[in-house]
């Protein structure tokens, strides 16, 4: 079940590879992701050491859940993977200029899980050659549910 997607992703790279990983959060960030106070359109995978980070993603806290506790919006926040798969994107990111940017937030098994592409960007043309093949899919579209009737 999707909470959130990050549309702005798909705009502006291709995304050649997806993972899901785990993220660690406090209680507070769950109840409020719950209640789909978050957004994901700023942010970004970062590498620090051999570890991966959401950076930049805004969880905006409820009145009642945080009475207690002093809650951060927007703080970097740890992703969990298996050590292999950490490896195999740190070398792709670093070598190959690759960028990870999270896709979408979403929940499995009870558990918030974050889905993150790796991602070449795209270049300007390749925005305006994307926004034009979408364009002509809508007016094909249009024009074969006016035919049909």
């Amino acid at each position: 079940m999707s909470i959130v997607d990050n549309k702005k992703a798909f705009h502006d790279y291709f995304i050649e590879d997806r993972y899901e990983a785990g993220i660690v959060l406090e209680g507070w960030e769950v109840k409020a992701i719950r209640d789909s106070r978050v957004q994901i359109k700023e942010a970004y995978v970062v590498v620090r050491g051999d570890e991966l980070f959401l950076f930049g993603a805004h969880i905006s806290a409820l009145a009642t859940a945080s009475s207690f506790t002093h809650p951060e919006a927007v703080r970097t926040r740890k992703l969990l993977l298996h050590r292999a798969e950490v490896d195999k994107l740190i070398g792709k990111v670093e070598r190959s200029g690759y960028t990870l940017v999270p896709i979408n937030l979403h929940f499995k098994g009870g558990r918030v899980k974050c889905e993150i592409g790796l991602a070449k960007g795209k270049k300007q043309h390749d925005k305006r050659a994307t926004e034009k093949e979408r364009d002509g899919k809508r007016e094909v579209a249009a024009a074969m549910k006016t035919h049909s009737r």
